[in-house]
């Protein structure tokens, strides 16, 4: 039986290399299209005076309202695809949300492009699993691979996007089955994008490290912490957003497809006060950051407001880029605090947010070897950490599971999604008076 199962698994190799390339060939395409298209519109749109924009963006609201709620592309998302085994068939919202997507941020809805991205590819991968009469439970591992592929197509990080498209799933569990596949598949999105299409990344490089010092490894660590809170009030913030909307809506008798544009009319009022920086992906305010420009105490907070109005009037578009402009901001304003070097200090913020926000670790800190290199890995480690662990069992991702509690202190149902779960204290973590002691 050894030998049987040496072959078999060659055999699998095989099948997953292939399924996957082919997966990555037509995502990363999908994406990189899709990137150039938003970034050549963006760029025409981005170049216009602020009344322009101001005026910009209820229409930009409105088409989305007709579009999301008219058309009705119900489907749900790649994360609860694959946990519902890729059974949910949502290829038909593709053309629609690719160009809602488009629209949100051409307009300057301040929100991302992962989460379309990710979709459109995990509906592609759903459908290459029916054109090659894949069975229905092997398709949650074609979504995965798709998954993957926007996340290195966007990003020019193939090797977190392998991790990140397992990791993304569930807190405290990684199928490890699905590692292969999505690693061939971010790596044939990345060479695709590369060579084929051209799509630039920015990877940045962090000057004049010194050498490893115990105490800047103990404040990178409490800067983590700081930026956890961050990601936090982000998580918060979406979804008190979309609440506050809805009691809006109720209270007011308007049509669903018209909050958008409400939406719109809001983030137009607030360029009165604010700069057009926190509009769209705010790509301008990520490279200030990350170059040790001074950003603004405050602007964290205000790209938060802006995407918490963006998403929670109905907008369609991404969280994960506002993680990346929300980390860095947020680091490099509290570095000059701590006294750290503010190009570190953004670039621990920015991968901390992730982590918290995203619960997704692992695929941080790699994410962090990519775009900086190894000089600064342990930092980046402490960083990532500590901001995981203080958001507690909190993310965007709404369809995302629980398996392993953060904590022994913390006590869970374990496979329920974190928007169901229900949180309490382990027991024996307390005595009769109240006071905690440790489980063991």
């Amino acid at each position: 039986m050894k030998y049987i199962e040496l072959a078999v698994m060659f055999i699998t190799m095989i099948v997953y290399v292939a399924i996957a390339v082919l997966i990555g060939i037509v995502a990363g395409t999908t994406v990189g299209l899709f990137l150039k298209a938003l970034n050549f519109l963006s760029g025409k749109t981005g170049a216009l005076p602020v009344p322009y924009k101001m005026l910009l963006l209820p229409v930009g609201g409105l088409l989305n309202g007709l579009l999301l709620y008219k058309m009705k592309p119900g489907a749900p998302s790649a994360i609860a695809a694959v946990h519902s085994e890729g059974e949910p068939p949502f290829d038909r919202s593709f053309p629609v949300k690719y160009l809602a997507a488009l629209i949100t941020l051409v307009s300057g809805g301040s929100a991302g492009k992962f989460g379309p991205s990710a979709h459109f590819a995990g509906s592609l991968a759903t459908w290459i699993g029916k054109v090659f009469h894949i069975q229905p439970f092997l398709r949650a591992q074609l979504i995965v691979c798709g998954i993957s592929a926007a996340f290195a197509s966007l990003f020019g990080a193939p090797v977190a996007a392998a991790v990140f498209g397992l990791e993304v799933l569930a807190i405290g569990s990684i199928r490890h089955q699905f590692l292969f596949p999505s690693a061939v598949s971010g790596i044939a999105a990345f060479e695709v994008n590369k060579r084929l299409l051209h799509t630039p990344y920015e990877y940045f490089t962090i000057h004049a490290m010194p050498s490893f010092s115990v105490l800047l490894l103990l404040k990178v660590a409490a800067l983590g912490m700081i930026c956890g809170l961050a990601g936090w009030l982000f998580v918060e913030s979406i979804e008190q957003g979309g609440r506050l909307f809805s009691v809006v809506r109720e209270k007011l008798h308007l049509p669903p497809f018209l909050m958008p544009c409400v939406g719109g009319m809001l983030i137009a009022a607030a360029l009165f006060i604010f700069p057009a920086d926190f509009l769209g992906l705010s790509l301008p305010l990520l490279d200030k950051a990350m170059h040790g420009g001074h950003v603004g105490f405050f602007a964290f907070l205000w790209k938060i407001l802006f995407v918490a109005v963006t998403l929670g009037s109905g907008f369609y578009g991404g969280t994960f880029t506002p993680q990346l402009v929300i980390g860095s901001a947020a680091g490099n304003a509290f570095a000059a605090l701590l006294g750290i070097n503010p190009v570190l200090g953004a670039a621990a913020g920015m991968l901390a947010v992730v982590s918290a926000a995203s619960n997704t670790p692992v695929s941080a800190v790699l994410l962090g070897y990519e775009l900086y290199g190894h000089v600064t890995g342990m930092y980046m480690l402490a960083a990532c950490i500590t901001g995981y662990l203080i958001i507690g069992h909190r993310s965007v991702y709404r369809d995302q599971l629980v398996y392993d509690p953060k904590s022994l202190w913390v006590q869970l149902e374990p496979g329920v999604e974190l928007r169901k779960e229900s949180i309490s204290l382990s027991s024996g973590t307390a005595n009769q008076t109240g006071r905690f002691h440790l489980p063991w």
